[in-house]
């Protein structure tokens, strides 16, 4: 149990997030020992684009990131929705400024570079959303998973097993 007393937020739309964007990374860390809390827009049962589901465990609103060491934004067409939301953009400020790790795979790191903390920054995602990111002064580089210092991006589902290896060696 390497990650035992690590608490890590993933935020996931509530409809149409990634399958398996969500499901790699939640078994690598919670089998590791990390404690996950799944923050969406709504409670209840959120819905994958491939049928997985998840049960919400707290809105968005009600999250304070002192409470986590990890924040994970899961992509998927339906995290557009945090593309330009406020708390969300928030939430990922304040994990930055305070030195945890902020990662964001698929469509997702576009939510970070609209909350302006990829400036400067090593960062890759979905080629959908690369123009996006350059025009926030993010060095896009296309690889499959990305470091650049307390952010970890990753550029697709292909990509979300090493996504959560690397997330994990990190907060080792």
């Amino acid at each position: 149990m390497k990650l035992e007393g690590k608490k890590v937020l993933m935020v996931i739309a509530h409809q149409d997030f990634r399958d398996e964007e969500y499901k790699q990374p939640h078994e690598i860390l919670e089998n590791a020992g990390a404690k996950i809390t799944l923050a969406s827009s709504k409670t209840g049962t959120a819905h994958g684009s491939y049928g997985l589901t998840a049960q919400v465990d707290i809105l968005l609103s009600d999250i304070n990131p002192q409470d986590y060491d990890c924040v994970i934004f899961v992509g998927g067409m339906g995290s557009s929705e945090y593309f330009n939301d406020q708390k969300t953009h928030s939430i990922a400020r304040e994990m930055f400024a305070q030195k945890k790790l902020v990662c964001a795979l698929c469509i997702a790191p576009n939510t970070l570079a609209q909350a302006g903390i990829l400036k400067g920054k090593k960062v890759t995602a979905y080629p959908s959303v690369k123009d996006d990111l350059i025009k926030q002064g993010a060095i896009y580089t296309g690889k499959d998973v990305e470091i650049d210092g307390n952010i970890i991006t990753a550029n697709g589902p292909q990509a979300a097993k090493k996504f959560a290896e690397t997330i994990l060696e990190k907060l080792k």
